[in-house]
């Protein structure tokens, strides 16, 4: 690229570099002072140098890995529900979405509200003593059955994520069927090729890429999942429901442990980027 051009470059990306150094350079490098400071809410402007106290005492918490275990196992559970039910719905509903292309918008509604009212909102659904699901399964077929309780709020709380992001999926893996060309299909057929063999030899490996993208994407939102268990369930029933996200908050604004909170955010972070960077590598390699 000759010296003009590439000068032309960089004064047009400066104004964008300016803005995230001075967006995410600045807050970046206060976390990182206060992850290796003992720090509170009354001493805040004037942190103490502590080295990697904040670090060391967050991974000796066992509420931290509770916290990695929740997150980790919600994440994986949400994502392959979202994607298996995902795909065969919009395969087995293609036909009807391709003659009435309004039906994908009345699908996708659920993804249209805030995670936060989705919890609050099963919060009163599911209450065991004023949620109208449990007292209709109590009056109509004698069932007692607690949707917040210890055993059964993480089930709970999947089917709630489950129900909200699927048609998610949906909508990627629809796209994803239409987009593949019908000729490779007339061919398939011509060749003898029956529908399932189709689906199994042809379209699933064309969407493969879709699928895994769909995976991801799903994995990432689980694993910081915040909003909807915090309205819905809190920390759960002794701690049950912490995710990551919960554990940070509830140090940082309950327990004051500012410089702890901050040490297991970069923490969180540093597990994201590497889950991202395995991924693009993955991705550049393949």
């Amino acid at each position: 690229m000759p010296l003009r051009a590439r000068t032309e470059n960089a004064l047009l990306t400066l104004p964008l570099l300016v803005l995230l150094v001075v967006m995410l350079g600045f807050p970046t490098l206060l976390d990182i002072v206060y992850s290796l400071s003992h720090v509170s809410f009354e001493a805040i402007r004037s942190p103490k140098l502590a080295g990697f106290s904040n670090f060391t005492a967050t991974l000796a918490d066992p509420g931290f890995w509770k916290a990695v275990w929740f997150s980790l196992r919600f994440a994986v559970i949400t994502a392959a529900i979202e994607c298996v039910l995902g795909l065969v719905l919009a395969i087995y509903l293609s036909p009807l979405l391709r003659r009435f292309p309004a039906l994908l918008a009345i699908l996708i509604m659920p993804m249209v509200i805030a995670p936060a009212m989705m919890g609050l909102m099963y919060r009163l659904v599911l209450h065991e003593f004023i949620g109208p699901l449990p007292n209709f399964l109590l009056d109509h077929f004698n069932l007692s059955i607690g949707f917040l309780t210890p055993d059964t709020i993480f089930q709970t709380i999947v089917a709630i994520e489950t129900l909200q992001w699927t048609p998610f999926t949906i909508l990627l893996f629809h796209m994803a069927y239409e987009a593949i060309p019908d000729d490779i299909r007339e061919v398939a057929r011509v060749d003898g090729i029956g529908p399932l063999r189709l689906l199994a030899r042809v379209e699933l490996p064309m969407m493969l890429p879709t699928v895994a993208l769909a995976a991801f994407i799903r994995f990432i939102d689980g694993f910081r999942v915040f909003d909807n268990v915090w309205t819905l369930s809190g920390t759960g029933p002794g701690g049950s429901t912490t995710s990551l996200a919960i554990y940070v908050y509830v140090t940082f604004f309950r327990t004051g442990n500012i410089g702890q909170a901050v040490a297991a955010s970069i923490l969180v972070f540093l597990a994201t980027f590497a889950m991202l960077w395995l991924a693009t590598r993955r991705r550049t390699e393949g």
